[in-house]
């Protein structure tokens, strides 16, 4: 939760780099808090809160992005690989998922060695 509530605090900043655990901890309270927002949804009969809560996440979520591509030496322009049909989602994924470089690179310091 403190991931996903450090995500909210750097609203809109997309320098810096994004360790794996902080990216994949925000991407699944975005999906818990996506799923309740549905149910509740569903309880009040108009789709509100699942219209609002990802629109209000959309800046959070790229700019996440953004940092977990610093993190890896790339670009966060990258992000737009996921508009690619079919395979664009696989790219980014695999992207998501590989380690940071080790020490300072282009985009800022080692988040695991300030971590630490």
């Amino acid at each position: 939760m403190n991931e996903f509530i450090g995500c909210l605090k750097k609203y809109a900043c997309f320098e810096g780099r994004a360790r794996r655990k902080e990216y994949w901890m925000f991407m699944l309270f975005y999906f818990i808090f996506n799923m309740v927002a549905q149910v509740l949804d569903g309880v009040i009969g108009k789709p509100i809160l699942s219209l609002l809560f990802p629109l209000a996440m959309l800046v959070p979520a790229i700019a996440v992005g953004a940092r977990r591509f610093h993190d890896t030496d790339r670009s966060g322009w990258m992000l737009l690989l996921g508009l690619i049909p079919l395979v664009g989602g696989i790219i980014v994924l695999v992207f998501m998922c590989l380690e940071g470089t080790a020490g300072d690179n282009t985009y800022g310091a080692d988040p695991k060695a300030v971590a630490a």
